[in-house]
């Protein structure tokens, strides 16, 4: 323990060298050294890991249900930008799942979120009235991410 501060050194390592403490934490795990392992900072680093992968599911779904419903309710604006930005989503998000299949039950929650963020996005830069847009989205999550649908 740190007499000034009241927390071990590890903890400091941990809040002001993150990647010296990760290194310390690998080197431990190495050597066997199990007892002397950081594990509140080891398992909230994990957990905050889970949560970034569901972060980009739901920013990459944002970002796709916005593009659809630009591309269902302007089709006079419809480019290859747009188009391009579709199909980089629906790639992205496929290798995301493929890569944490884990996330699939996740889908619906964080459809709906997605979909309440694509809606205030695609509103703001379409400039039609919000009530434009379906209150939910209309689409299951196969069909956004299937490479032959496009909104008509």
């Amino acid at each position: 323990m740190n007499p000034l501060w009241g927390i071990s050194m590890t903890q400091q390592l941990y809040e002001t060298d993150f990647y010296s403490w990760t290194q310390q934490q690998a080197n431990l795990i190495r050597q066997g050294r199990l007892g002397e392992l950081d594990l509140d900072n080891i398992l909230e680093e994990i957990e905050g890991m889970g949560r970034s992968e569901y972060r980009q599911l739901s920013h990459r779904l944002d970002v796709l249900l916005m593009h659809l419903l630009k591309w269902k309710f302007q089709p006079e604006n419809r480019s290859t930008s747009w188009q391009g930005s579709i199909k980089e989503q629906r790639f992205r998000l496929k290798k995301l799942i493929k890569e944490n299949p884990g996330l699939r039950p996740r889908l619906p929650e964080a459809a709906t979120e997605a979909y309440g963020a694509a809606k205030i996005t695609a509103f703001k830069e379409t400039g039609l009235p919000e009530t434009t847009f379906p209150t939910q989205c209309e689409w299951p999550f196969e069909q956004v991410i299937n490479d032959e649908f496009w909104p008509d």
